[in-house]
């Protein structure tokens, strides 16, 4: 039984490791594709914004973001960052936002909860990014779900 499986094994394995070899043009198209320069950045771009808020918290009745508003470029990156009293989370209110704007965030929002909803940020230094390229100038109000009652809101003005 045991020759059975150890047979088995190496045979697989010779499979695995072994096989028919490529022609040398592939092999050559290959190499070159990995040895190959990457291609030089755009002389236009422009770096993105990044600002950042901090998601506090005492643990019992105080909680807030810091600072609670500010303005952005359009095109920014607002970071949320839960420096303390976690877990923390941004959510933005869809009837609070500019005309248009809901699309926008739905983008630049990844592995959202629900619509306009990010994720929980548990651990200390856990940060969340939300994207305002191609969203519209205009006030968005936002809000930290687990902390809503406690006041926890954020108006991000992007100009």
């Amino acid at each position: 039984m045991r020759w059975t499986v150890l047979s088995t094994l190496a045979v697989f394995g010779v499979a695995a490791c072994g096989g028919e070899k490529k022609g040398d043009a592939s092999q050559t198209a290959a190499v070159a594709t990995a040895n190959a320069a990457p291609a030089p950045a755009a002389a236009t771009a422009t770096p993105t914004a990044v600002v950042e808020v901090k998601m506090t918290g005492d643990g019992t009745s105080k909680a807030a973001f810091e600072p609670a508003a500010l303005t952005v470029k359009a095109g920014s990156v607002v970071r949320f960052i839960n420096v303390s009293g976690g877990p923390h989370d941004i959510a933005f209110y869809t009837d609070s936002v500019p005309k248009g704007a809901v699309d926008a965030l739905k983008k630049g929002m990844a592995n959202t909860m629900g619509d306009l909803v990010g994720p929980f940020l548990t651990q200390p230094n856990e940060h969340y990014d939300v994207s305002f390229a191609g969203a519209p100038a205009g006030k968005y109000r936002g809000y930290c779900l687990p902390h809503v009652a406690l006041g926890m809101h954020i108006t991000i003005t992007v100009q």
